[in-house]
Formats: structure tokens, C-alpha cells, sequence
């Protein structure tokens, strides 16, 4: 069955649906990037709790106008509203008042998601309200997803991709260095409200996939599990992308094989999944990464100890560093240096005696600052300044 479902056999609908919130990943993924570099991830949350209010309002003025409360079309109209308030809101709170953004963000994300709330339980005690089904927007529904649903979050997906492809170099340079930003001439104002607009489509879009709590998910995952990965903000976005589309698709797969498994928390725990892989195996950020690095550095401190240890003459006490020694063929285990130990000892010493010489001069000051106790001296200085060191050090006996 699961395998049906990745292979796209199971229907045309579940298809759509599935490449439908494939397409929604991506678009969330790369867009969530330039929220995450500008590090306004927490507005995300404001606007999907803020939708909540739109959805109940918009379900009760289609109703009374005697159109069919639960259109897809006509509630995404009123949770653009309700977030668009919800924005607004927050952008007055931190230019007119002195709450930080943070706090207005949740005093609006409360405030809108409880009246929303609200709004859906007096709606239950209508007539008409008994069987809307809005409760799916909390945390997502595609079982009962109709193919026009399925096609309005395709066509949308693209869109806000489009859009987010095409204002990426603005909102890049406004998320490193607004300042330089603004120097060059961009409009910080605009760009900040095309990022929010662009997080809006997505939340919007996402809504019967993943829910308006879980968005967030979607927009911020992504994108910090594609750090881990890359230094760059095009292969970041583009990572980031690829990661949402994968959640996207293999949630929605899981939980269209087995039907009593949500979609959207099936979709959020395949983009965690992700996130920890990346957390665990970035070959430069990553924990095993990390690991290993500070295993390579302590060997490398021990065997530079020691052969310094050797030069001197002086007898090595540390067992793991008399067992590096060993292992290199340094030292014999009564601890005696070999011949290979002993050339490799002069040498430590000799490269330890420039760089004091290095450290203690004028003129080798910004090689001096690379000192770590383990780069050798001829990966900063030239031939010629080793060898004016090495003249220095002769009269010493080095």
C-alpha cells in the first residue's frame, strides 16, 4: 500500500493531492528561507493562528448571503483578511507603540486565534454548522479534499514559488544587511511586506494540507534543517525547497496509505525527520561532524605533545598519548622514539622554535595570530621568511 502510494498508484485524486502538497513543500521550504535569514520566523505563527478568525467569519457571511459556507475559494478570501489585519496589527504595535515584535506577535497570534475559536463554536450550534467540517483547518484534512481544492493549491503553490524566485535577490540582501540594502536603494518597507505577503500565499495555501497550526512547521523546518547543509542563501532556498517537497510528498503518501493517519502532522514529522538527519550528518555543522573534528584535534594535540615530549628528551606520562605515538610508529611501548619518531620530533621542536621566534618579532605579525600550536609554520610563512627565522635561530643551536 505504501508503496502504491509513492508510485502514485492510488488514484487520481490522491495523486493530485500528493503532488499538490509536494508542490506546497517546496514553495513553503524556499520561502520560509528569506523568513529564517531574516529571522522572522515567529510571524509565520502570527499569520497562521490569525486565519482562524477569517475562516469563521468568511463560513458565516456565505451562509447568510445562501452560498455554500464550506467553498475552499471564499474561505481562503477571508483568512487573507483576517491575516492581513493580523499584519497590520502587528506592524502598528512595533512602529507606533515600544513593545518589541515578539510581543505584539503574540498578543495578535492569541487574540485572533481565540476569537477564531469562538467563532467555531458558535458556528457548531447553527443548523448549518453542525457538519462544516472547519475544525479540519486546525490541523489539516486531504481525505475529503476535492480535485478543484487539490488544483486551487497546485495553481497557488506555483504562484507564490514564481514570486519568491523572482524576488529573491531583494530579499536576500534585505535578510544579511538591510543597511547596505537600503543604501543601494531598495525599498526595506516593500520588500519586508512582499516577504510577509509571499509567508501569507504559503499559510493560506497550506491550510487544508498541514493546518493553521502546523504551517509554521513547513515555512521554519525546512529551512533550518538546509543551514546545516550550506553557507550559500540560493542553495539554501533551493535545499530548503527540496526538503519541503520531500516531506510533502512522503507525508502525504503515509498517510494516504494508511487513511487513519492526519496528513499534516505525517508531513510535519517527515520534514522533522529530516531536520534531525541534518542536525546529526552535515558534514560541517552536523553533531557526528562536530564529533569528529574534536576527536581529530585532540589526537592532533597529543601526538604534537609528545613529539615535543620526545625532542626534549622528557618521558610522556599521557597512556593515549604513548599509545598514539606508538600506533604512528613514533615510539617503541617501552617508550623509546624511533628513528622515524626522532626526525619527526626535531622537526616539532624546530617548527616550535619559529614560531616563538615568529610570535616574538616585527613584520610576521598577522602570520603570528594563525598560531594554534599544531599549523605548521610553512603553511603562512614564505621559504625566504623561514629561512630568515632559521638564520636567527642558528647561533641558538635549533
Amino acid at each position: 500500500m505504501l508503496l502504491d502510494a509513492l508510485t502514485l498508484q492510488l488514484g487520481y485524486n490522491a495523486t493530485l493531492v500528493t503532488l499538490g502538497a509536494t508542490l506546497l513543500g517546496i514553495t513553503a521550504g524556499a520561502t520560509g528561507t528569506f523568513l529564517f535569514l531574516r529571522k522572522r520566523a515567529l510571524l509565520s505563527d502570527a499569520i497562521s493562528h490569525a486565519t482562524l478568525t477569517g475562516i469563521g467569519l468568511a463560513f458565516l457571511a456565505m451562509t447568510a448571503l445562501g452560498l455554500d459556507g464550506r467553498n475552499l475559494a471564499g474561505l481562503l478570501v477571508g483568512s487573507a483578511l483576517s491575516a492581513g489585519a493580523g499584519l497590520m496589527a502587528v506592524h502598528w504595535m512595533t512602529t507606533r507603540t515600544r513593545l518589541p515584535e515578539d510581543a505584539a506577535i503574540g498578543a495578535v497570534l492569541s487574540v485572533f486565534f481565540g476569537a477564531g475559536i469562538v467563532l467555531l463554536t458558535v458556528i457548531q450550534t447553527l443548523d448549518t454548522g453542525r457538519q462544516a467540517g472547519l475544525e479540519s483547518f486546525l490541523l489539516g484534512a486531504t481525505a475529503g479534499m476535492l480535485r478543484a481544492e487539490a488544483w486551487l493549491i497546485a495553481a497557488g503553490g506555483a504562484a507564490a514559488l514564481a514570486l519568491t524566485v523572482l524576488l529573491r535577490r531583494p530579499m536576500t540582501l534585505v535578510a544579511f544587511d538591510p543597511g547596505y540594502a537600503q543604501a543601494r536603494g531598495v525599498n526595506l518597507r516593500a520588500v519586508d511586506l512582499a516577504t510577509m505577503g509571499l509567508a501569507l500565499a504559503v499559510t493560506l495555501i497550506g491550510l487544508k494540507v498541514v493546518g493553521l497550526i502546523l504551517i509554521v512547521a513547513l515555512l521554519i523546518i525546512p529551512p533550518a534543517a538546509a543551514r546545516f547543509w550550506t553557507d550559500r542563501s540560493g542553495a539554501m532556498a533551493a535545499l530548503a525547497g527540496a526538503m519541503g517537497g520531500a516531506a510533502g510528498y512522503v507525508g502525504t503518501a503515509v498517510s494516504a496509505s494508511a487513511p487513519a493517519l492526519p496528513t499534516g502532522p505525517i508531513v510535519v514529522l517527515a520534514a522533522a525527520a529530516l531536520f534531525v538527519l541534518s542536525l546529526l550528518a552535515a558534514p560541517r555543522r552536523g553533531l557526528l561532524a562536530g564529533a569528529l573534528r574534536h576527536v581529530a584535534h585532540r589526537r592532533d594535540v597529543h601526538l604534537r605533545q609528545g613529539l615535543l615530549a620526545l625532542a626534549q628528551g622528557l618521558p610522556v606520562y599521557e597512556s593515549y598519548t604513548q599509545r598514539l605515538l606508538v600506533r604512528a610508529g613514533l615510539a617503541r611501548p617501552d617508550g623509546v622514539p624511533t628513528d622515524a619518531g626522532r626526525a619527526a620530533a626535531a622537526r616539532a621542536l624546530r617548527d616550535e622554535a619559529r614560531w616563538a621566534l615568529a610570535r616574538t618579532g616585527q613584520g610576521n605579525e598577522a602570520a603570528a595570530s594563525l598560531y594554534d600550536g599544531l599549523r605548521p609554520i610553512s603553511s603562512v610563512l614564505t621559504e625566504d621568511e623561514i629561512a630568515a627565522l632559521d638564520a636567527r635561530l642558528a647561533p641558538r643551536g635549533v
